[in-house]
Order: C-alpha cells, then structure tokens, then sequence
C-alpha cells in the first residue's frame, strides 16, 4: 500500500524515516504530484475536488425543546449567577461592593461554606479509591483500624473496585446495609431487592417521575406550595400539571388534609389524572416536621384515592424540636391497623444530615407495596444510566453504618457528628431570632431541615419599584440584599407561596463564628430597605 500523500500525517512519516529511505530521485516523488495535478485538472480543478459546506446554522431559542425554557430552578437561579458574577470581579480586583465576603445561603452545601467532612468516611472512601495503600508500609499509622478494615470489606465484596461499573440497582453489600439501617431505625423488615441506590436523592425522584408519569398533558403531582423547586422544573420538563396544595405557615407550615381533598376534587373537575402525592418531611423550605397524627391523614388519603406517596425524608437527620422527632412514613404505614394498600417510596440522601456530602452524590430510595412487573419496569429505567456513580454508593454505605459503641473510630466519629448536629441548632435559633427582630417579618422556629423560610411584609413603594425594574417583589429585595451584603438568599417565588406573600429562604449553615455578622448584615440592611421605601 502506498503513502497517503499530502498532510501532516504524511510529513510525520517521513521525518520520521531514515535518511536513505526519504532521500528519493525528485522523479519519484515529482511523479505522483504530476498525477495528482492531472486528476485534478480532468475533475475541474482542485476547487473541484471540495463541495461546499451548507450555510452554517446554530440551534436558537426558538427550536430547543420548550420545555427546558419553561422550567425554572430558583436554588441556582439569578441571584446565583450574580453571586458568581461578584465573586469573580472580586477576584480580578474590579468589584466596587461594602463586603469582603459572598455568603452563599442560597443551598444546603454544608462542606461549601465551611464545615468539615467526617474523617472516618474520608479514610475508608480514600482506601476504596487507592486500594494499594492497604499494602504500604505505616498504612495503619494513617487510618484507623476499623477504617481499614471497612475499605477490605467492602474491597472483598466488589473485587473489581470502584472504578467499574456495579449492578443498575447499585452494590449488593450497600443495598445490604441500606436494609440493616433502615430495619434498625423503624424495627421493621426491609429487604435490598426493595432499595435502590442512585446520585443523591434527586436522581431517584427523577426516575420514579419517569415512571409514574405518562405523558401527554393529562397527567398531575401534588406537591406541597412551598416546594423544593426540583419538582416543578421536573413536571415542566414532562409536561405535567403541578397541583399544588398550600401547606399553613400560621399553623407552622402544617398540611392540612381538606387542601389535599380540594386540589384533588378540582384535578378530576378538568380532566387531570392525579398520580402522586409528595410530602417533604422535614419541609424544604419550611423547616416543619409533620406530627404522627398527620402521617396517618396522608396515609390514609393515598390509600383511599390509589396515588403513590413519594415521601421526601433527606433531612432525617436534622431534628430541632424534641416534641417532633421524625418518623419514616414506612413506619407509620406499618404501624396502621388495618394496614391500608398502599404503594410507597421513601428517599434519602447523603448530601443533609450532619455528612453535608454533596458532591459525592450518594443516596438511595426504597420502594413499598409495589407491583413485581411494575418494579422490574422501574430496574429496566434505570438500568438505562447503567449505575449511579460508585463513590456515592460508599458514601451511602458509610452513611447508614457508621462506627458503632466500642470500634477504634467511634468517639472520634459520634464527636463530629454530635458537634455538627449542636452548632446546626444553635445557628437556626440565632438566625431565627435575628429575623423575627426585624421590622414586618416573621418566621417559624424550624422544627427540622436546614433552612428558614421568613415571611416580609413589603411597603407599596417596594412593590411598585419592583414593578418597575420587572422583578417579582421577593426577588428585587433578594438582589437588593446581595448587592449590599454578599449575602445569597433565594426568593420565596421560586418555592411558590401564598398569593399576595413575599418570602425568602435561607440556611443557617455559614460558620458559626459568622453567624452573628450575617445577622447583623441582615439587620442593616433591612432597616435601610424599609426606610428607603416607607
């Protein structure tokens, strides 16, 4: 076979060819040229050779899915991307802002502003990445004994490491422990065919959307008003109705059943399918645990209409109000007499809690009540992305069997995470606190979760000068407030709320030792806001 000849990849080979066999007659090499000259010139010349390309052409708004402009994610909306905005012209020296410092309270991203991972977790997941650190020299004068001994046996269980692909419902021995956990917290049964591991809870939400969902315009989810906004940025995305039901901010956000009753009445009323009923406990944004009583009301409801209960539980682990301890709505079904039918899905998540392990994406849900053939549709679905990612899966596992009473890491471990859990509580009161001394807002004492949810009263001229600017009123004090303070907070627009209230969320996770400063921040700028505009 002869050289290609023209182009980079044929002056490579020759360079690369010794002198004797490149240093040819100039009628050998002057040949195939002439040839080539020829060819060209019988086809039209060497413009002959080439068709022109079509005219070049870029998708534009107008042609993307319509859908992906309809839905909205207020979380990391536009005050984010003026957030960034800032943070970068900080950056390059350029900034003309009274603060030296963004404080991102937008999202619950604990390790983002501050707070540490937990070293037992950091020690195993390290070894599952570099298992050749188990045979180094002085490896157990660098992680802890039951950490070592974690990572082998997770390593003996899944021999091809982390770095391959592992089942689509997720690693046996996790799902294994998953089950153990959530047995040992309910004193039930749970079985790991029953669970499945995915990217965080968001992507397992996404999944069960998927299959409940069916297309077509005429099919709607109950979801609480306020609401994470992963919710109606999914049900944009699939062409959904949204049906929401106003949860009671006068009687700490409850969630009265009558509402779930007269959305449902009024769905059938124009032709809507209702699906699903999600609950969020402990709220996001709202911070309340739903009481026993409650549960059993929604319990009761899906069981009575056939809808699945899609229960929200990330925050189980953030429990402020000792007279509303969390209880899984798996427990509460099982504890029923008579127990209703009922099809349920409980999510979790390693990104909350006290473990704030966002980035690893780690998190599970389990399934209840479900058809056999309907489950297996469910693994075919997500069997589509493969698997979710591995670390997380550990993640996951380190999360529901941490160090028990009596292994090496124990104290070590149960410090952290009861340090994590006290500074949480003091930071909401502190926050809370600060907000209710502020001139027309009032805010719920969070029972749960890591969030506050204040609600302000606006002057008319706010109002208006919001009009004007064509921002939703919420939204103009949020850009007024980071322009001022650096602090990032998220409209209480984006959650949905009670028409004719402004709201906004925010986290107490900033440090501890910062805390008083976003306070005071808050507080002047408030007291400026309100005057500027009384």
């Amino acid at each position: 076979k002869g050289p290609t000849w023209g182009g980079a990849g044929f002056e490579m080979r020759q360079a690369l060819r010794p002198a004797a066999q490149t240093a040819r007659p100039v009628a050998q090499t002057a040949r195939p040229l002439a040839l080539r000259r020829r060819l060209s010139t019988l086809h039209g010349g060497a413009d002959a050779l080439r068709k022109p390309y079509p005219p070049s052409h870029v998708l534009t708004l107008g042609e993307i899915n319509p859908n992906v402009l309809s839905a909205q994610y207020a979380v990391r909306g536009e005050l984010v991307q003026r957030a960034a905005a800032i943070k970068e012209e900080m950056a390059a020296g350029s900034a003309n802002v009274p603060f030296k410092k963004v404080l991102e309270c937008n999202i619950g991203n604990p390790q983002a502003v501050g707070q540490s991972p937990i070293g037992f977790n950091r020690q195993v997941l390290s070894l599952m990445v570099c298992p050749a650190l188990l045979d180094q020299p002085g490896v157990d004068a660098l992680f802890a004994p039951d950490a070592i001994a974690r990572a082998k046996e997770y390593l003996a269980a899944i021999p091809s490491g982390v770095g391959a692909y592992s089942d689509s419902q997720g690693f046996r021995i996790v799902r294994e422990q998953v089950a153990d956990f959530i047995s040992s917290r309910d004193g039930l049964p749970a079985s790991p065919e029953d669970i499945f591991l995915t990217d965080g809870a968001s992507k397992g939400v996404g999944f069960l959307l998927s299959l409940i969902l069916r297309g077509g315009g005429s099919d709607g989810l109950l979801v609480p008003i306020p609401q994470y906004p992963l919710y109606s940025a999914t049900l944009a995305l699939q062409e959904t109705h949204m049906l929401g039901y106003e949860l009671d901010e006068a009687a700490g956000w409850s969630l009265p059943i009558s509402l779930l009753e007269a959305e449902l009445e009024d769905a059938q009323a124009k032709g809507v399918a209702t699906r699903a009923l999600v609950v969020i406990n402990p709220g996001n944004p709202t911070g309340n645990s739903l009481p026993y009583d409650n549960m059993v009301e929604c319990i009761d409801f899906c069981a009575k209409h056939g809808l699945v209960l899609m229960a929200d539980e990330v925050y189980q682990e953030n429990i402020w109000d000792g007279g509303r301890p969390f209880h899984s709505f798996k427990k509460v079904l099982m504890e029923m007499s008579p127990r209703p039918n009922l099809q349920l899905v409980s999510f979790h998540s390693t990104s909350k809690g006290f473990l704030g392990e966002c980035g690893l994406r780690g998190g599970y849900f389990e399934i209840v009540g479900f058809d056999p053939e309907v489950k297996a549709q469910l693994l075919k679905l997500i069997s589509i992305g493969l698997c979710s990612n591995t670390l997380g899966q550990i993640a996951t596992g380190l999360m529901v069997q941490p160090p028990r009473p009596g292994d090496a890491s124990y104290e070590i471990y149960s410090g952290e995470r009861d340090a994590i859990l006290a500074s949480m509580k003091r930071r909401a009161t502190m926050l809370v606190d600060g907000l209710n001394a502020l001139e027309g807002v009032t805010c719920n004492q969070p029972q749960g979760a890591m969030y506050a949810f204040p609600s302000i009263t606006l002057p008319p001229k706010a109002i208006a000068a919001a009009k004007d600017a064509g921002k939703v009123p919420d939204t103009f004090y949020a850009l007024a407030l980071l322009e001022a303070t650096g602090i990032v907070v998220v409209p209480g627009s984006g959650f949905g709320q009670k028409e004719g209230t402004w709201h906004f969320r925010t986290t107490f996770l900033p440090p501890e030792s910062e805390m008083t400063d976003v306070v005071d921040r808050m507080t002047a700028f408030h007291a400026d806001f309100m005057g500027k505009y009384a």
